[in-house]
């Protein structure tokens, strides 16, 4: 497998391209799916590539390729969840060591920090990402990490990457930012200064709901060798096939995002004039708390909308009444979803200082006309 030249690529071109030659022996315009465990030697010690699949896997391999052209990394590492991604980079810290997490955070994300990782003595704090005067009160000597979602999960706060990344600079502390709402095409962390980016590539990067994966990108030469040594000796690898749905996915990754992007703004713009709708959390619009920082770090705004309504009993409702917005945990796959963050994606949070109120409504818009989706929600919210 060779690599195909991405100097003055655009992204389109780099995500059907880069990493993804046609294979050398028949020719397939697809990567293979090498569904092996071992590779034949051909020497003692010698082996041409890799010697165990867990250490390596061509069409991995091709998929890490391409994702670290996206994000504008020099190394991509794939996983076999977006949370084993997180742990693994997790364990590049040792005990004492201090992360900084949003008041707004994946809710796995605070489960593995306070109910796993604790007991392995990493510490860590909540708060608010877009407030820089509170972040700079909590970090300390012991920061190691600055967590950063932006879009945040799952009221949509939008964080301004560079400022954070800036501040954990100053504290000789990483910024990493989670980038799954947002995606390549439309935000690239790096450029901003963040110093790793993280994926549930079970999200958009997939695209279509059928894989689980997760994937680390950076340009850090010291974090990228231990990081490698971890992917072999904690073993938390995807499998060839989830590889090749990714690579799949990919390739029509900017267009899907453009159509996402374009069902969510009428949504949210629909959501906003409904007069049983109390609150809508999306910053594409003008009056989000957030919506400069997105104009001027992000492309377009993503496909996700979080709204409220007045109670419990009405957000049940509206999550079971809904026809194209299937009622499930997960986003970014072409179809639309809708869940109550508060018990279900987000249950994980109750009694924490993250504080997920049962009115709000989560929707992942997919691809389905923009009209369609309005009418959908319209006969729910009745």
């Amino acid at each position: 497998m060779t690599d195909a030249p991405d100097e003055g690529m655009r992204f389109e071109t780099r995500a059907i391209h880069v990493g993804q030659d046609p294979d050398a022996e028949f020719g397939s315009v697809n990567v293979p799916i090498y569904q092996t465990a071992t590779y034949a030697q051909p020497a003692v010690g010698k082996p041409k590539a890799w010697d165990y699949a867990r250490a390596g896997n061509p069409t991995r391999e091709a998929l890490q390729q391409v994702l670290a052209s996206l994000e504008g990394g020099s190394k991509g590492l794939c996983f076999s969840s977006g949370l084993s991604a997180t742990t693994t980079l997790l364990l590049t810290l040792k005990p004492g060591d201090h992360v900084l997490i949003s008041d707004d955070v994946y809710g796995g994300t605070y489960r593995l920090l306070a109910r796993v990782l604790d007991q392995w003595g990493l510490e860590f704090d909540v708060v608010d990402m877009t407030d820089l005067i509170a972040c700079r009160a909590v970090v300390r000597e012991e920061t190691a990490l600055v967590w950063v979602e932006s879009p945040t999960n799952p009221f949509l706060k939008v964080v301004d990457i560079a400022a954070v990344a800036d501040l954990a600079h100053q504290a000789e502390a990483r910024c990493v930012v989670d980038n799954t709402f947002a995606t390549p095409y439309l935000q690239r962390p790096l450029e901003l200064g963040a110093d790793v980016v993280v994926h549930s590539m079970t999200k958009y990067l997939g695209g279509h709901s059928d894989l689980i994966g997760g994937a680390l990108i950076t340009s850090d030469e010291e974090l990228i060798e231990r990081l490698t040594f971890l992917v072999n000796a904690a073993g938390a690898v995807p499998g060839p096939m989830d590889c090749y749905l990714a690579l799949r996915g990919v390739k029509t990754l900017a267009l899907r995002m453009q159509a996402h992007c374009r069902g969510a703004r009428a949504v949210a713009e629909f959501l906003q004039t409904h007069t049983r709708v109390a609150r809508v959390h999306y910053p594409g619009l003008p009056g989000h708390p957030g919506f400069e920082v997105a104009v001027q770090q992000m492309k377009d705004f993503g496909g996700m909308v979080s709204f409220e309504v007045e109670t419990r009993d009405e957000a049940v409702r509206v999550a079971e009444s809904t026809k194209l917005f299937f009622l499930a945990e997960s986003l970014g796959g072409v179809e639309s979803l809708i869940e109550l963050p508060g018990p279900m994606t987000h249950a994980s949070v109750t009694g924490s200082p993250i504080e997920v109120p049962d009115t709000l409504i989560r929707l992942s818009v997919g691809i389905e006309h923009p009209d369609d989706l309005v009418a959908d929600l319209e006969q729910a919210l009745g």
